[in-house]
């Protein structure tokens, strides 16, 4: 009767516990959803996607592998400037232009497949090969007077039209008229002027005729032109680079310096006092609990902008992951190797020296030599706070809202950058563990 009574209740405790589990695999999928249904409302997810503008989106892709010219018109004095990205540094010269565009009293654009704008005296014409003839005057009084196709009764969705202003994008381009000025943007692919500016000699030759002109002597003469080339700023840009990886190795190994004797401190089988080792592993958990871009904000209010303070805040949050992991190392040390050490007579620094660290170096570089490349994303954003290295080029390409192919060549540089300092990084961490497996 005992052996039944065992029996069933051990069945019994089966039952309960597959009830339990079931309830548990059906519970937190549940619990998942409701929570991410909450969200979606919480968010306002559907007045998000109802805000998204396709058209915004296909502008921002366009702008960032392509170039635009902009041929404007000075609607006050009458005056047409050529500029590409609209920009003085990529300004033509004064009565030149691109082919397609003819400069005179009457200035005459050919945006190809038909499309044709007209800068004349009086009045701004869009000669559109599907939808008929636009005409614009200008009126300080009125705005923008329009005049569309007799046989149009409402405008399309690519003709966004008011009184003081008038914009027409097409596959072609895009033609804004306003009260001051008129502008056609026309798009290109590629990055134009990204060797060699307009005032430059050798804008405009092909790579033969480079590698030609270098052969014969011109070799100083093109780098000088690349290197200062005022729209791109190749120089300005290699120093950046040069500083955002300057900030996360002076934070990294910083840090990794302050955070190495302070972890003796915090490791047990070194500091047998326990309010020491708790006031350094809580002084630890302070650093690394606040993070790097909160401390750049406070450094950067006591000591103002610069690539050092954001060096420093690197320094200040590693130093405080740095010592929780090198106490934890310190902590797992083969005491024998200590021991044997101080058969020999050794003072405690010559313990520490010859006893402690040849064991853990391999894993305290290795922990350090990942934070690095971790740290050279980290110091990317860091500096669009302290005003220093690449994120500070990035923040304000960003910030005009026009030059996003910059943007482009921008992140480019950085997600090369990452994988350089990765690669570095796993080649000396493969070293050491080879070195470390090896005896040496």
């Amino acid at each position: 009767m005992t052996m039944l009574d065992a029996n069933q209740d051990l069945r019994a405790q089966t039952v309960t516990l597959f009830r339990r589990k079931r309830l548990v695999t059906f519970a937190v999928p549940s619990v998942i959803l409701v929570y991410l249904v909450y969200v979606f409302f919480a968010f306002d997810v559907p007045g998000l996607w109802s805000g998204a503008s396709a058209q915004n989106a296909r502008a921002l892709v366009a702008d960032t592998y392509s170039y635009k010219v902009h041929v404007t018109r000075d609607n006050r004095s009458g005056d047409v400037s050529v500029a590409i990205e609209g920009e003085k540094k990529g300004r033509y010269p004064e009565g030149e232009a691109p082919a397609w565009v003819s400069l005179g009293e009457t200035t005459e654009i050919d945006l190809d497949d038909g499309h044709r704008v007209t800068y004349g005296p009086e009045q701004i014409v869009y000669d559109h090969p599907d939808f008929g003839v636009m005409r614009f005057v200008v009126s300080r009084s009125q705005g923008v007077i329009a005049e569309y196709p007799v046989s149009v009764d409402a405008l399309p969705d690519w003709i966004n039209a008011s009184k003081n202003r008038v914009a027409i994008t097409t596959e072609a381009g895009r033609l804004t008229v306003t009260r001051n000025r008129t502008e056609v943007f026309r798009y290109f692919t590629g990055w134009e002027l990204f060797f060699f500016t307009l005032d430059s000699q050798y804008h405009g030759m092909g790579f033969g005729e480079l590698a030609g002109r270098a052969v014969s002597g011109e070799a100083g003469a093109i780098l000088h032109d690349f290197w200062n080339n005022a729209m791109w700023l190749h120089k300005d840009v290699a120093w950046a680079i040069f500083e955002t990886i300057l900030m996360a190795f002076l934070g990294t190994m910083g840090a990794a310096l302050v955070a190495l004797p302070m972890a003796f401190m915090a490791a047990s089988n070194f500091t047998p006092v326990g309010y020491v080792r708790f006031g350094f592993r809580r002084l630890f958990d302070f650093v690394r609990g606040v993070d790097a871009l909160i401390w750049t904000i406070i450094l950067t209010r006591a000591f103002g902008l610069g690539p050092l303070t954001g060096a420093l805040a690197i320094l200040i949050t590693d130093s405080g992951s740095f010592g929780k992991m090198f106490s934890e190392a310190l902590e797992n040390v083969d005491e024998k190797q200590i021991e044997g050490v101080r058969s020999t007579g050794a003072k405690p620094l010559q313990r520490y020296r010859f006893g402690v660290l040849p064991q853990i170096t391999p894993v305290l570089l290795s922990q350090v030599l990942y934070y690095l490349e971790s740290n050279t994303r980290s110091a990317t954003v860091i500096g669009a706070i302290t005003g220093g290295g690449i994120g500070l080029l990035l923040t304000q390409a960003m910030t005009t809202q026009k030059d996003w192919e910059e943007v482009t060549y921008y992140i480019v540089l950085v997600v090369l950058m990452v994988i350089f300092m990765d690669w570095v990084s796993g080649h000396l961490r493969r070293r050491l563990i080879k070195s470390d497996d090896s005896g040496h």
